[in-house]
């Protein structure tokens, strides 16, 4: 079948080498990487992309493996946090840097095992589980708020300040601080795309840096009045004679504000996109508790919001016939190409909560396993069901455009009516 279907005409492949050449900043790739993705997965699912420097892997059974496999980590052995810096360069990331030194993401045990320990308390499902009320009043509070009979853009009305109102809820940081935290967290995330310049660098050690000072005062802050909430918590959780630093305090929390809304609003607006897409009335999906939660562990597999998750190799490994890669290097987990895989899923391309094959990548696997996993599904349950219950006349005012942002992916703006 590999050898009949033509591959989309704006990517090139080698078969002998298993080298792709695809640019990500390609339009057509980043508003449906799954049309690349199909084509991919008919020609064995790993391969090298030229643009990244880097082995991928697509296919499920082979990804939701590597996840959980040892000899791979997100802690690069050579000591740097992220080794793209722009000619190598980092002497203009020391606070970026400080930041990620001490990131639960990018640690592995000991380490890693005692910062989870103590952050982990926080966000066990039966805690989670008690924001639900707070969760529904706040979606019904923004859908009050919609614009009556006029077109308005979803995301910054609805997907964006349901998670970091809750968020920073939770870590006792003030509300009114959202606009600001999201700035910095857009900022310091820009990292991670293609393509970055030496201007997404300087702008994301900046908010670094204005992240951590605030942060530290406001620890001072609370240190002198704790209160009820996750931030007080974390200064005094302890594991034993354990204690997280401030160093870890300040980047454990960077890390749950920046997690706590990114992925979510991403995930938001691909869910929304994707029921509208299959027409009739959506309250179909959110009859029962058990069908929402199927709806909404199809919406995380159907348009996941993380195409990309790396690691290290920290022994030599085997990836496929032919395919060896050597301790150091780093290779692509590809989350959305993954959840995708026809050997993995009937109809892959197919919408459809009632599937008895579910299962997604969307939140990792293995030791770093999102941490917000439970906060993230509860908030779509109750957000997604609260909407369309709301509104099940909903409808599109504009076709809805992807941002050019490879490996997130998420929309540009979701304007309905």
């Amino acid at each position: 079948m590999s050898e009949t279907i033509p591959p989309p005409p704006y990517l090139s492949f080698n078969r002998e080498t298993r080298r792709l050449g695809l640019d990500p900043r390609e339009p057509r790739f980043h508003q449906d990487p799954y049309e690349a993705y199909r084509w991919l997965h008919a020609q064995d699912g790993v391969f090298f992309w030229e643009e990244f420097g880097l082995w991928c892997v697509g296919r499920f059974d082979q990804v939701n493996a590597l996840l959980r496999d040892r000899t791979f980590g997100r802690q690069n052995p050579a000591g740097i946090p992220d080794s793209r810096g722009i000619d190598h360069d980092r002497t203009h990331l020391t606070a970026f840097d400080a930041v990620e030194a001490h990131s639960l993401l990018e640690l592995e045990p000991p380490v890693h095992t005692r910062l989870r320990t103590l952050v982990n308390r926080a966000f066990v499902s039966r805690q989670v589980e008690r924001l639900r009320p707070r969760v529904e009043a706040l979606a019904n509070d923004l859908i009050d708020r919609f614009a009556a009979g006029e077109p308005f853009d979803l995301i910054p009305a609805y997907a964006t300040p349901l998670p970091i109102t809750i968020i920073a809820e939770m870590l006792g940081v003030p509300v009114e601080m959202g606009p600001q935290l999201l700035d910095w967290s857009h900022a310091m995330v820009a990292m991670y795309t293609l393509g970055r310049t030496r201007a997404t660098e300087a702008a994301a050690d900046s908010a670094a840096r204005a992240f951590s000072d605030f942060l530290r005062d406001y620890i001072g802050e609370r240190r002198r009045r704790p209160g009820d909430d996750l931030l007080s918590v974390l200064i005094a959780a302890q594991e034993g004679d354990q204690k997280l630093s401030e160093d870890e305090l300040v980047s454990s929390v960077i890390l749950l504000l920046n997690a706590g809304h990114e992925a979510t609003v991403h995930q938001t607006g691909n869910a929304v996109r994707a029921i509208m897409a299959q027409g009739g009335d959506p309250r179909r999906f959110f009859t029962t508790p058990e069908a929402t939660a199927a709806t909404v562990e199809e919406c995380l597999r159907f348009d996941a919001p993380l195409h990309m998750f790396t690691r290290y190799a920290y022994r030599e490994a085997k990836l496929a016939d032919g395919v060896t890669v050597k301790a150091g290097e780093q290779i692509g987990l590809l989350l959305g190409m993954t959840n995708r895989d026809p050997a993995a899923f009937a109809e892959a391309d197919a919408f459809d909560p009632g599937r008895d094959d579910m299962k997604n990548v969307s939140f990792g696997a293995g030791i770093h396993f999102c941490i917000g996993a439970p906060l993230a599904r509860l908030e779509l349950q109750v957000s997604l069901k609260t909407l369309f219950d709301r509104l099940p006349g909903l409808r599109l005012a504009e076709a809805p455009r992807f941002r050019d942002t490879y490996h997130f992916h998420g929309l540009e703006a979701l304007v309905v009516m």
